[in-house]
């Protein structure tokens, strides 16, 4: 029997996980949402952030039935993995900053963490690197500009490495001391490891967990690579119609889905508007 995954993220990034995913596993069914309504999830709050997700993903997840969920957004997995986990009955993966990998390859000890403003300031991201840095100094760069040149380039757009991309690593560029690996603590940051490259140079090594991930989604369901690989049906979910959805679809083709619906669910058309309430609220208070 065909397994079926459902993959969620804020945006495109997911699909970074989805060519792991391919690169490690057999024939699976796919059904990918991503919540472009309130992208980008890195400027959202914590208590926003899990609301969100779960008003979101538990009833997609009753409706499209899969084996297995990802969370395939590193800012949501620092939060909402254990609150999923107690509303699902199948087993929840998220992605993890390779901090531990990392800083096991690095020579000079001098390693970059590069992901979004919430997830460098997340506690959860904090520990891993207490628990797993083994005294390497470790540099952040928190970037929601990122986020959206990935977004940019799948929608088609060509990246301007000199004056849209090299800015943003320049702490590190212009410093006193350069990692000599870096970690793409964003799912959407792999879409970009050519123009990382060009601007890093290639003897930084840049590692992800999108192989990780996607090994630990075979374990789970204990799947096995074959020579012989069969397509199962794969459509996307998006929740809200713009001119930019129209344009991904080129990059959704590419990784052969077949379809790229609006998500039919109330709350895509409402939240906005009441987190913006909620924002007022919290701001009078």
């Amino acid at each position: 029997m065909t397994p079926h995954l459902a993959v969620f993220d804020s945006g495109v990034g997911g699909l970074s996980i989805v060519r792991s995913l391919d690169s490690q596993l057999g024939s699976y069914q796919l059904s990918y949402l991503f919540d472009n309504a309130l992208f980008p999830y890195g400027e959202l709050n914590e208590a926003t952030l899990v609301a969100r997700v779960l008003d979101l993903v538990v009833p997609f997840c009753q409706q499209q039935r899969p084996d297995l969920l990802v969370i395939a957004c590193n800012t949501a997995s620092t939060v909402v993995l254990k609150p999923l986990r107690q509303m699902l009955s199948i087993p929840v993966v998220g992605v993890v900053p390779a901090i531990k990998p990392a800083c096991q390859i690095s020579k000079s000890k001098i390693i970059g963490l590069l992901a979004t403003p919430a997830t460098i300031q997340r506690c959860y991201t904090k520990q891993l690197i207490e628990r797993f840095s083994n005294h390497c100094l470790v540099l952040k760069i928190g970037s929601t500009k990122l986020v959206e040149l990935a977004e940019q380039k799948l929608s088609g757009d060509c990246i301007q490495i000199q004056t849209r991309l090299r800015p943003i690593l320049s702490a590190w560029l212009d410093g006193d001391v350069q990692p000599d690996v870096v970690v793409l603590g964003c799912t959407h940051f792999p879409l970009l490891r050519d123009e990382l490259h060009q601007v890093l140079g290639d003897k930084v090594c840049l590692v992800d967990s999108g192989q990780a991930v996607a090994q630990r989604v075979a374990s789970l369901l204990n799947i096995k690579q074959t020579g012989c690989y069969k397509m199962g049906a794969r459509v996307g979910y998006f929740t809200q119609k713009n001119a930019h959805t129209d344009l991904l679809w080129a990059s959704f083709k590419a990784l052969r889905f077949s379809e790229l619906n609006p998500l039919e669910n109330d709350l895509c058309a409402h939240w906005p508007d009441e987190l913006l309430m909620s924002d007022v609220e919290s701001l009078a208070h």
